[in-house]
């Protein structure tokens, strides 16, 4: 599901016109990313949470060439699956592909 179709579905079960639904959709990503940009925690019970994971920089190695390079400190977002969600997905597995092992 990419975020078109969640407009799509937002509108087909609510009611809501299609460009009332992705003015709701935008707000809602709109308002999550701008908490992850100030540092907050994002949670939405039954689904996870996201917060922002700072790393250390450090020396790495490039692969082609093997010469070391410092790799700069950075900021990544991180999503926390929660226990329902997790819960959820794990009944509803699917048979793994190209046989057994």
């Amino acid at each position: 599901m990419n975020k078109l179709d969640l407009m799509v579905a937002l509108s087909k079960d609510s009611g809501l016109s299609v460009t009332k639904a992705t003015e709701v959709v935008n707000v809602f990503f709109g308002e999550m990313t701008d908490a992850l940009v100030r540092g907050d925690r994002v949670e939405i019970r039954g689904l996870g949470s996201f917060k922002v994971k700072r790393y250390r920089g450090y020396t790495g190695r490039n692969p082609k060439t093997g010469k070391k390079i410092k790799v700069k400190p950075k900021k990544l977002p991180f999503f926390k699956c929660g226990k329902e969600l997790k819960e959820r997905v794990d009944i509803h597995k699917s048979k793994p592909k190209g046989g057994s092992r």
